[in-house]
């Protein structure tokens, strides 16, 4: 056995709905709202001892030229739900919820977050998301009121506000009112819930923008977030750690985890090929066109996949696709693809795929588990949240052929060493909790 690295890897699952990322036309491919398939990803990731088991959210169906995008998601329950009940059939794996800070009250969600981390005796995590779109809020009674710019005060108003709740019950178990005053929140009463088992539920943050990193330095436990190579990551790395002396942290207390994808073969030829194949899988021609009309921001049906890109100019100001994030500043975005087209040769399918590719890391066991711990060696993450390309099984092969080889370089743990998803993830308890 080889000697340990300099610093333990942290992972985690991520159970994704239907979208670019799943092949969800595969038949070994289950459904995406069935208790079966999130208790088979849960317990894979528990059997591979990861850290903890991550749900996204979606507060409304996205539309594209104002109908349902139905080949993305149609159904996804509420996390909060799905992860109580995987408390029962789960020990130690950590269970996080995304949960948005703008349409949630800091109350209700304190009480129920805390509810979870008692019913899986300190597993809980919240991951925290925000929204500014009038598009998802029309599903609330506020609708899209929430200035863009104010999106991050009020959330970082939010989780401190549900600490404060989850401090008013002492140690020894004694309850004391609360009174809280902001711009965001004036509440007071008295908070129904014991201290629970980790004291305060492990925060995540996820976003890379400015505002997100500093909101991820002030507030979070675990950022997740997306870069596609050693550098990027190196340098977001740097960027992010950087911030926390401002805030009286450490450089451990926030754990930086991008979320990846993973393609593994028996040679790293083999896994090249599978790679090549699940992208054109992702990227149907339908799926080709409507990549390039979140883009161009226009009706492209027209367009044959196989053939160039438009000659006309992205429209900026497009509503065609709605609640989906456009990929960058269009006009520029569509340079770029104009140019790799014309330079390779490539058809609007086959620039899709080469601009939009999601494994980040392609190769044979020994291949990914040597990439994975150089990442994390040399500063680049602190772990990483696995993002499979089939749903309930797309684990199974990673827990099997990676980590007994990143346990046997020490670079991950063997078995659990704690029961609360603080004390895998390395982190202090929140003070005045015994």
């Amino acid at each position: 056995m080889t000697a340990p690295t300099r610093k333990q890897m942290h992972l985690a699952a991520h159970f994704p709905g239907v979208n670019n990322t799943t092949v969800w036309t595969d038949p070994r491919s289950k459904s995406q709202i069935d208790f079966s398939s999130f208790e088979h990803l849960a317990r894979t990731a528990e059997r591979g001892r990861f850290d903890f088991f991550f749900l996204a959210e979606g507060l409304r169906l996205r539309e594209h030229n104002g109908r349902i995008h139905d080949l993305d998601v149609v159904g996804r329950p509420e996390s909060l739900t799905v992860l109580s009940a995987l408390a029962a059939v789960t020990d130690r794996l950590g269970l996080a919820a995304t949960v948005n800070a703008t349409f949630n009250e800091p109350y209700e969600l304190a009480r129920r977050l805390a509810t979870l981390d008692h019913a899986s005796d300190g597993r809980a995590a919240w991951n925290v998301v925000t929204s500014s779109d009038a598009f998802t809020g029309e599903n609330f009674r506020r609708g899209g009121y929430l200035d863009r710019a104010d999106r991050y005060t009020r959330a970082a108003e939010f989780v401190a506000t549900a600490r404060e709740l989850w401090d008013t019950w002492t140690p020894d178990g004694t309850p004391r009112p609360f009174r809280h005053q902001g711009r965001h929140f004036t509440i007071e009463g008295e908070f129904t819930v014991p201290r629970s088992p980790q004291g305060h539920p492990v925060v995540i943050q996820a976003g890379d923008s400015p505002e997100g990193r500093e909101f991820a330095a002030s507030a979070a436990d675990v950022i997740f977030t997306r870069h596609g190579t050693l550098e990027a990551g190196r340098t977001f790395y740097s960027d992010v750690k950087a911030r926390l002396a401002k805030y009286g942290r450490q450089p451990d207390d926030l754990k930086i985890m991008p979320g990846v994808t993973f393609v593994l073969g028996d040679s790293d030829a083999e896994a090249q090929e599978r790679a090549a194949e699940i992208r054109r899988q992702q990227i149907s021609p339908q799926n080709a066109i409507l990549a390039l009309e979140q883009v161009w921001g226009r009706d492209l049906s027209s367009y044959d996949p196989d053939g160039p890109l438009p000659e006309i100019d992205p429209d900026p100001d497009s509503g065609l696709v709605q609640g989906r994030v456009r990929i960058g500043d269009p006009l520029a975005v569509a340079a770029r693809w104009r140019a790799l087209s014309e330079a390779k040769g490539l058809s609007i399918r086959q620039t899709v795929i080469e601009t939009t590719g999601r494994q980040s890391f392609i190769g044979s066991p020994e291949t990914v588990a040597s990439e994975l711990v150089e990442f994390v060696s040399t500063d680049a993450a602190d772990g990483f949240i696995l993002v499979p390309h089939l749903t309930p099984g797309g684990l199974d092969d990673f827990v099997d052929r990676v980590v007994p080889l990143l346990q046997e370089r020490g670079a991950f743990r063997s078995e659990y060493t704690g029961s609360t998803l603080r004390s895998h993830l390395g982190l202090a308890d929140p003070v005045g909790k015994d």
